[in-house]
């Protein structure tokens, strides 16, 4: 188990009180969660007739989606500046 401390924090997402624990700063996981309630008002918007579970779902499908195309073009970007170097 890590010996670094622990930041604990309560944050609201979508209506709901979660407390959220780990090694980045308290202001850093409000942050985060932030976003998360960002992204599932904005899915709610766009889809009110989902129950909180399915867009619970669904934002984390788009979170993933934007994750993977981010580490896509950081993986072309490192494979460029390597080409560059050699």
């Amino acid at each position: 188990m890590s010996k670094e401390r622990k930041n604990r924090t309560t944050v609201d997402i979508y209506g709901q009180q979660y407390v959220i624990v780990g090694i980045e700063s308290t202001s850093h996981m409000r942050h985060v969660a932030s976003q998360v309630d960002d992204k599932m008002r904005e899915m709610s918007s766009l889809n009110p007739s989902l129950d909180t579970s399915k867009l619970a779902v669904l934002t984390a499908v788009n979170a993933v989606h934007d994750y993977l195309k981010l580490k896509e073009e950081y993986e072309l970007l490192e494979k460029e500046l390597k080409n560059l170097k050699d």
